[in-house]
Parts: C-alpha cells; structure tokens; sequence
C-alpha cells in the first residue's frame, strides 16, 4: 500500500488535479463564508459554485498531461477533448437542469403555499456559470504550472 501512495505522491499529474480540487472547493467555502455570513463545511462537498472545481480537475488533467506526454500526444488530445466536454457540459446541461430545479422549487413552495401537497426542493446549484467554469481553469493552469516549475523539476 505504502509503494501505491508513494507512487501516486510522485505522480506529477495526479498532485496537481488533487491540489487544483481542493483549492478550488476550499476557495468555494471562503466565499460562500464571505457571502452568508457564516462557515459551513459542506459547501466544500457540493457541485457548483465558485470556482469550479470540475473545470480546475479537468484543466490540471489536461495541462500535467501535455506537459509530461507531449502536447503531440494522443494522450493530450483524449484529455483536452475530455476536458472541453465536461466545460460545455457544466455550463450548458447541468447549468440548465440547474434552472430548472430552480423553477420547480416555486412551484413546490406555491403549491406548498396553498397547503395542498408536501413536496421535497431540488438542489439548484448544479452548473456553473461561464465564469466560473473559466476561473476554475484559470486557478487550476496557475496551479499546475507552479506544481511542475517548482517541485517537479528541481
């Protein structure tokens, strides 16, 4: 087990997603700190937000794979599109199932309103906004090239 973890740790691409994830979740916490007035940790385990921690993962994928494969490498190619795929898809479909969510949630609180039927809410914050999803790319790029300039190639 211990050869695994060491093996993972010496990983360039695998240390570089971890730490874009993590500070992309731990950044969303900060801010929905700054903005509601109060911690809640579970912020860090939630999709959507800013920034995206989805677009941070696939970016530090996709930058570490280049820059250890070669940015000629099929390896490079089946990442970028993999990642662009998950781009699109978090602010196109999830943003919008996000939407939608949010819709049906008024009117289970009308119908709610009116005493007639109890009905559970759907979580809204599913996608993300260009912004985000561009800022989560942004964090992860600075990230990634940190990783490799200063610890990966001493």
């Amino acid at each position: 087990m211990s050869d695994f973890i060491l093996a993972l740790l010496n990983n360039f691409t695998f240390v570089a997603v971890v730490i874009s994830w993590f500070l992309a979740q731990s950044i969303k916490v900060g801010i929905y700190w700054i903005t509601e007035g109060k911690f809640n940790l579970w912020h860090f385990f939630e999709a959507g937000g800013m920034p995206s921690a989805h677009s941070a993962s696939v970016t530090a994928l996709t930058l570490g794979v280049g820059l250890t494969q070669g940015w000629s490498s099929p390896f490079f190619t089946t990442s970028l599109v993999f990642a662009l795929i998950v781009m699109y898809d978090a602010t196109g479909v999830r943003r919008a199932a996000g939407k939608q969510a949010e819709m049906l949630n008024k009117i289970i609180d009308d119908i709610y309103a009116n005493g007639k039927v109890r009905l559970e809410k759907l979580k809204e914050i599913l996608g993300h906004d260009p912004i985000e999803v561009f800022c989560g790319a942004g964090l992860a790029s600075v990230i990634t090239l940190l990783t490799y300039y200063v610890y990966f190639t001493r």
